[in-house]
């Protein structure tokens, strides 16, 4: 099994669309609505093309990763960040590495982007191999109630959230 990593392309937006739709459609902790937020966020200033990125085989789409960009705000500061969501595989490759290649190849894009930092909301027991931890150990909190263990961080690189806390802010598209 060949696993092809991209840069996604506009005519790849309907297989991706069906894709996440597929992804979370028995997700519990999902509101079933991911794929219409990555057609939002792909409008929206927050996108940053080299970051929507596509897994291959065979010429066919079977995962992708959204990476966008957030704000980290207190009273003093404003701090830039990325959000990721959604990692998004088709259920029959899921369990076989590609959500992990696509995660990967994001922190290694937006590292060389000049980017510092991820915060995502997700299973506490996936991300952590990839070296995510508890968003509140950097004193980051999330802007809604959410078991704190689902909220997680990474420095792209060393010390990449030292002194930075406060509470995301999202863009505009997640919310509406």
């Amino acid at each position: 099994m060949r696993i092809t990593i991209r840069k996604e392309e506009s005519k790849d937006f309907k297989a991706v669309f069906n894709l996440i739709e597929k992804a979370f459609k028995f997700e519990q902790m999902s509101d079933h609505k991911e794929q219409f937020l990555v057609e939002r966020l792909r409008k929206s200033k927050a996108f940053i093309p080299e970051l929507s990125i596509v897994a291959e085989i065979d010429g066919k789409i079977v995962g992708h990763i959204l990476t966008t960009k957030l704000k980290i705000k207190n009273k003093e500061n404003e701090f830039n960040s990325l959000a990721l969501a959604p990692v998004s595989v088709l259920p029959e490759f899921q369990g076989k590495g590609i959500g992990g290649k696509l995660i990967l190849e994001s922190h290694k894009i937006a590292k060389e982007l000049g980017y510092k930092s991820i915060i995502l909301l997700g299973h506490e027991k996936y991300y952590p191999k990839f070296g995510y931890k508890q968003a509140h150990e950097f004193g980051i909190e999330l802007p809604f109630e959410v078991p704190k263990e689902n909220c997680m961080a990474i420095e792209l690189i060393e010390n990449g959230l030292k002194n930075v806390s406060g509470i995301v802010e999202y863009p505009k598209e997640f919310n509406e």
